[in-house]
């Protein structure tokens, strides 16, 4: 499997200090520079950025995928399987309402994959997933 290098994403929210309490108290993030307009977010390694911008967020589609209605528009991370487990317990404790609950998707099929959708307090949808075969993310 090649190197992974860190991605930047930037997206819209309607209420930064609501976005912290999401990413930091929830997600585990740490905080990086932020200004009155925006702030960076270490997403498991990753930059994110969560810029206010009230008029951007909103509900998405969804396409159907493995019996479910998944976010068109979604970001998230790859985990292993034990991390995967261990932060779909802390969302399940914090009683996060989510959009597809934890579930493998694909069983028994190329790419079989944990996952999970939530969505932060703007409305972006979040997706978790988990390879038990890291080698399976590209399977076709």
């Amino acid at each position: 499997m090649a190197v992974t290098h860190p991605f930047h994403l930037a997206f819209p929210v309607d209420d930064l200090e609501a976005a912290r309490a999401f990413y930091l108290g929830v997600l585990g993030c740490n905080e990086g520079r932020s200004s009155d307009e925006w702030v960076d977010f270490d997403f498991f390694g990753h930059q994110i950025v969560a810029h206010l911008a009230p008029e951007e967020t909103g509900a998405v589609k969804a396409n159907a995928v493995d019996g479910h209605g998944v976010p068109v528009r979604h970001f998230g991370i790859v985990l292993s399987m034990a991390k995967w487990q261990a932060l779909a317990d802390t969302l399940e404790a914090a009683g996060i309402d989510f959009i597809i609950a934890p579930y493998i998707r694909f069983k028994g099929e190329p790419g079989e994959q944990a996952t999970m959708f939530f969505a932060d307090p703007a409305g972006n949808a979040i997706e978790i997933k988990a390879f038990a075969d890291m080698e399976q993310l590209f399977a076709k």
